[in-house]
């Protein structure tokens, strides 16, 4: 069977608030606080993964919270591309908070 051409990403995956049970996947120390969509893109987007984003959707176990999802090109791994992904945030983060402390 082929692979699938493209892959999700939730916010979820990378969120150190949630529990594994939520459905987070990388470790907390890998992971950012409140992931948006926005910032998924923009770190997709640095990576050459081609994003696009669906708003309006729910994480299937947290059907209430309508965050949205990313659509990813199959590069490497999802889950090492999740980690990418997480980093870049955090990297962002760091130099968008050096940046307001100057």
């Amino acid at each position: 069977m082929a692979k699938p051409s493209k892959r999700i990403i939730w916010p979820v995956y990378i969120d150190a608030q949630k529990t594994r049970k939520d459905g987070r996947i990388l470790a907390k120390k890998d992971s950012v606080s409140a992931p948006d969509c926005k910032e998924i893109v923009k770190a997709a987007r640095e990576l050459d993964l081609d994003p696009s984003y669906e708003g309006e959707r729910s994480y299937p176990r947290l059907w209430w919270e309508h965050k949205g999802r990313v659509s990813i090109d199959a590069g490497d791994t999802k889950r090492q591309a999740i980690r990418q992904i997480a980093l870049k945030i955090k990297l962002s983060r760091a130099s968008d908070e050096a940046r307001t402390h100057k």
